[in-house]
């Protein structure tokens, strides 16, 4: 078994447990554009990490990268998932080892019903995420089960998108602006989700604009800024550091 050992970017760690999640001196591309350039930090099992910065530091991309997709291109760097080495493997691997990314769009497909989407993710037979586990989790898509994916509500379809998510069974969720062009009482909802989610022991790494409510949520934080990191530590020390708020966050 491949067994990639414990790093840290800096000594500032809420926990000296070994990582579950480990992204070590990653750098990737757009084109000729270096996005990511060379950042290393760990997650652990069943936390709650906000990857933060503003516009354009890297944030998305390195999602997609953990997630293995096609963009960007992983120039350097490894990623290890539970001792699997997902820096070798293709976006379909990654998910098979327990990895899902929502991006920020939700992808839901067109012409499926709510639970036409759902049952396409689903593996067979259910590990844990049943049809009816996730309706007790999102009862408002238990409603509307029949209901085309596309024509819910702006919430209903991110409540769907993480369903569809927790469906394959997962160890690690991606969340690419979960929030955005939702009110405030829906992100409520979503939250509250997302706590019972880490309950049941699965990873989140949250990329979030609403800075504030990503790191009232999450343990850790990590901050980018142009490519790399410049903070990884408590997210609770954010939020009471106006200073490194006001530099890297505008808040």
């Amino acid at each position: 078994m491949n067994v990639k050992p414990n790093f840290s970017k800096n000594a500032n760690q809420a926990t000296t447990a070994p990582a579950f999640l480990s992204v070590w001196d990653m750098h990737a591309y757009y084109g000729e554009s270096y996005i990511v350039q060379g950042i290393s930090f760990n997650v652990h099992e069943g936390e709650i990490l906000a990857l933060l910065g503003r516009n354009g530091a890297g944030k998305t991309s390195t999602l997609r990268a953990i997630a293995r997709m096609d963009d960007p291109q992983i120039n350097k760097g490894e990623i290890w998932l539970d001792h699997q080495p997902l820096h070798s493997m293709q976006s379909y691997q990654a998910s098979a080892a327990g990895l899902a990314l929502v991006p920020e769009d939700r992808s839901i497909i067109p012409g499926l019903t709510v639970e036409e989407n759902l049952q396409l993710a689903q593996i067979a037979p259910p590990i844990g995420w049943s049809l009816e586990r996730l309706y007790e989790l999102f009862p408002r898509l238990g409603e509307r089960r029949k209901q085309e994916g596309v024509t819910l509500s702006g919430g209903e379809q991110q409540m769907l998108a993480i369903a569809r998510a927790l469906a394959r069974d997962i160890k690690v969720l991606l969340l690419d602006e979960p929030y955005e062009g939702l009110a405030p009482v829906i992100v409520d909802e979503i939250e509250k989700t997302l706590i019972h989610i880490k309950e049941q022991g699965i990873t989140t790494i949250i990329v979030e604009q609403n800075a504030v409510r990503a790191l009232e949520l999450a343990d850790r934080a990590v901050i980018l800024d142009t490519g790399g990191i410049v903070f990884d530590g408590l997210a609770a020390e954010v939020l009471e550091n106006e200073e490194l708020r006001a530099e890297y966050l505008a808040i």
